[in-house]
């Protein structure tokens, strides 16, 4: 039987509302006065006027929102305007996704579900924007993944790469984040399922195929091979359920 830890939390770890509240006006602050990623804040005590809050509620504001990325500290420099990145959802994705365990793959199969969708509905504006450069670039990768795989070797970071670069060309960087945010959910909590010592060979054939069809200019095959290219994974998914 588990046990539950009921015992009260302290005030440092309470979220409380009057931290959340002079988190949404800086916030406020930072649209109000169109800040940018990047952008200077004030200085703490500017801060503290500037939304009507104590120093030590703009502090543990301060940390709610470097959590969320939305602002950055430098320690010996000031706080920034953050990049915005997806951490937060990356976070409470990976969570829900370990927590479920091998009984249950839901999210992760959700995850998979939302990358494929991506990459298929975005197939033909892709192929109509990737130049050579980055078509070298992915094959590239490809002969990396290949060659790792043929000596048992895991290829992570060219597989990130690889899926960041095809989805590059559009320009466009919430598809840029939402790419890597996904990736990232998948790489975390993958690892708690059984895979096959074939798979990592399959795996980077699939990225071959999908680099073969963008070479040639082929919308469906570049789909059909994007849908390949997560056919293990969904039978690795599989395989935890029934298990």
């Amino acid at each position: 039987m588990t046990t539950i830890d009921a015992s009260p939390l302290s005030g440092s770890e309470r979220p409380g509302p009057r931290r959340q509240e002079v988190a949404t006006k800086i916030k406020e602050y930072i649209l109000r006065n169109r800040l940018k990623p990047g952008d200077l804040l004030p200085t703490e005590a500017e801060l503290c006027d500037a939304v009507g809050a104590s120093r030590s509620s703009v502090r543990e504001a301060v940390k709610i929102l470097s959590a969320l990325d939305i602002v950055e500290v430098r320690h010996g420099h000031g706080t920034f305007v953050g990049r915005m990145s997806l951490a937060a959802l990356v976070e409470s994705l990976t969570f829900r996704g370990l927590l479920s365990g091998e009984e249950d793959h839901l999210v992760l199969g959700q995850v998979v579900d939302v990358r494929q969708t991506l990459e298929q509905g975005l197939a033909a504006q892709v192929i109509a924007v990737l130049d050579a450069e980055h078509r070298t670039a992915l094959s590239a990768l490809a002969d990396e993944m290949e060659d790792l795989a043929a000596q048992g070797q895991n290829f992570l970071e060219a597989d990130r790469a690889f899926h960041l670069k095809l989805m590059e060309p559009l320009g466009n960087d919430l598809i840029l984040q939402l790419t890597e945010a996904f990736w990232q959910v998948q790489a975390i909590v993958a690892p708690t399922l059984r895979t096959e010592p074939e798979d990592l060979a399959i795996t980077a054939q699939r990225h071959r195929a999908i680099v073969d069809a963008v070479e040639i200019g082929n919308v469906a095959g570049l789909q059909a091979a994007i849908a390949d290219h997560y056919a293990p994974v969904r039978a690795s998914i599989a395989r935890a359920v029934q298990d």
